[in-house]
């Protein structure tokens, strides 16, 4: 773990604060490739990619403020300027729509937009977890897996009372101070990121439809994303077992899938070689 990098007198640079820039910038190489791959202008990539920084944000500190509603009450503006508290899935949303928005506005395509950006979110968001991972943060349930991390220096450290406090089955005689290894459902979502991405490069060339490949990520991400949640430490959680994520997960899937069948019918139907239309 390594929460902070370096410190210049009072400002502090954080391993999490360089993986998000570095997220970004790499969201915005690899959709500028896309896009001129495309013939469409590159430099549209960095713009979507400033919107994607600015409301992206602010869209996950919104989400994270309405979960915490109690505390956002109780210090408005110490839960807003806070470095901790962002939600991925309120990045995307807000994000997504700001960008969708300005495409159609530009009247540039939409779906080459959007495909640009599916690339583009895989290998972000896989850069943005490792982040997570050095911080310490969205870390998972306790377990002995040969694998499993512990951080005592995490936001906040997994402690057998922290963990209690995101609903894990902790034995009542564990001390609250106990710092016990976890998932690393961080590198969970870096691996399982990057083989979206890898799929999605193999399911390009098979897709002549603008608009198939973003509906493939949007489905793949809700995938990965409930899948993940199962070993999250989480606070969420309704019906007994799932959490708020993963019933944003399934909307995804769904929306993915209905999104690439809609895209289907709309495409023309192949023309055939050496057959003509009937009289």
């Amino acid at each position: 773990m390594y929460p902070v990098l370096f410190q210049i007198g009072g400002f502090t640079v954080t391993s999490f604060g360089v993986m998000m820039a570095l997220a970004f910038l790499a969201a915005g190489w690899v959709a500028a490739r896309e896009l001129a791959r495309a013939g469409q202008d590159p430099e549209q990539a960095w713009d979507m990619v400033g919107y994607a920084a600015v409301f992206g944000i602010l869209g996950s500190k919104i989400y994270y403020m309405i979960l915490r509603w109690e505390d956002t009450v109780a210090d408005p503006m110490g839960a807003l300027l806070s470095r901790s508290g962002l939600v991925w899935y309120g990045g995307l949303i807000l994000a997504a729509a700001v960008i969708a928005w300005r495409v159609v506005k530009q009247k540039l395509p939409l779906g080459i937009m959007a495909d640009a950006s599916a690339l583009a979110l895989a290998v972000g968001y896989a850069i943005g977890r490792m982040g997570c991972f050095l911080v310490g943060d969205d870390y998972g349930r306790p377990t002995d897996l040969p694998w499993a991390v512990a951080f005592p220096q995490g936001a906040p450290p997994s402690t057998a009372d922290n963990l209690r406090d995101f609903g894990a089955n902790i034995p009542a005689g564990v001390p609250g101070d106990t710092v016990l290894a976890v998932h690393p459902t961080q590198l969970y979502e870096v691996g399982m990121s990057l083989i979206i991405f890898v799929i999605l490069k193999r399911l390009q060339p098979r897709f002549a439809t603008p608009g198939m490949l973003f509906c493939a990520w949007v489905a793949l991400a809700g995938i990965e994303r409930f899948i993940v949640e199962i070993f999250r430490a989480k606070d969420d959680r309704f019906l007994g077992y799932f959490t708020v994520a993963q019933l944003i997960s399934v909307l995804l899937l769904v929306l993915g899938v209905a999104g690439a069948a809609h895209l289907a019918r709309r495409a023309p139907a192949p023309k055939l070689a050496g057959r003509t239309a009937a009289a």
